[in-house]
């Protein structure tokens, strides 16, 4: 049976994982067969040491088997702290007597070894997979793509739309799907992309249409109009009314009623005026795919411009 390698926290709350972590029988039997497990880090000691709850018996990751690192820097502390509180993945290496208590011997290093050997190596460019957002910086979010393997999403690859910063689109802790950008196998390291999951102009723009007065968040304020998101792959050029007639001043990240005036596919503009705002940030919700995930497992290219249209806005993988 082949086996799957997801990010860290899907396999915590399934039943197998639940019945092996349990008992010394069932955590022998994952050694014996090489079963990749998870549980939850409770402590780090100073040593910085992850000590992991197993139920009755307690497991323990070592400083040097917390994380496999191929590019050679060797793992931050602070990246062996922040695993506390969460779900960390495992291989057991054996057992040992500590206090007249049987202890098990934990490598997360040894889980993501076999995650990147098996899985994460046998990637190539345009193929979909699985990421959970661990934590969002200006320049964008890094993502487990399997193992506790993080990879980075820059910004400008979460959204057409543009944002200011991943968290207007992002959550820590958010399940998201990803398409492989790119891979330096030099250092190990992957890359993905996600916008090319959301859509085309086309998609997107044939849910609206001129005369419909709907919702969408303000995301720039320009001298020239206001540019309002309608959806994450799309966003229209507004007309700013006088300020009178709006219940609050116009800012980024804020809700905003638009009403459509023209859609035009060959010049991709969705030309806007802008009817009233609503104070308050719009938080980041689950993004929605135009893509069958469950079904569709790699594409070639994304065409994101319309076929009318004379500027082409394209991602060719590989």
């Amino acid at each position: 049976m082949q086996k799957t390698y997801k990010p860290e926290g899907y396999l915590i709350e399934t039943k197998k994982n639940a019945e092996l972590i349990s008992s010394l029988p069932g955590l022998e039997y994952a050694m014996q067969h090489d079963i990749i497990l998870e549980g939850m880090a409770m402590l780090c000691d100073s040593r910085y040491d992850l000590h992991v709850s197993l139920g009755e018996i307690e497991g323990i990751i070592r400083r040097d088997e917390v994380a496999a690192n191929r590019d050679g820097s060797g793992i931050k502390d602070i990246a062996i702290i922040t695993r506390v509180g969460k779900p960390v993945c495992f291989k057991i290496k054996g057992f040992e007597n500590h206090g007249g208590k049987i202890r098990a011997n934990l490598s997360r290093r040894a889980a993501q070894d076999e995650c990147y050997e098996n899985y994460l190596l046998n990637l190539v460019p345009g193929d979909i997979i699985p990421a959970r957002v661990t934590h969002l910086e200006n320049f964008g979010a890094f993502v487990d793509i399997g193992c506790g393997i993080p990879s980075l999403l820059s910004v400008d690859c979460i959204s057409v739309s543009r944002i200011s910063h991943p968290s207007d689109r992002l959550l820590c802790g958010m399940n998201i799907m990803t398409a492989v950008k790119s891979i330096d196998y030099d250092i190990g390291r992957i890359y993905v992309t996600h916008r090319e999951l959301l859509g085309t102009w086309e998609e997107n723009a044939a849910r609206f249409a001129p005369g419909q007065t709907v919702a969408g968040i303000i995301r720039s304020i320009e001298q020239y109009g206001i540019f309002v998101e309608l959806t994450p792959n799309l966003a229209g050029l507004a007309e700013l009314r006088e300020a009178s007639t709006l219940h609050c001043p116009v800012a980024p990240g804020q809700w905003a009623a638009v009403y459509i005036k023209s859609i035009i596919p060959e010049r991709m503009k969705v030309k806007l005026v802008l009817i009233d705002t609503h104070k308050g940030r719009v938080p980041p919700s689950q993004p929605e795919y135009f893509i069958d995930t469950n079904r569709i497992k790699h594409i070639d290219r994304w065409l994101y411009s319309p076929a009318c249209s004379q500027r082409v806005i394209e991602t060719v993988f590989g």
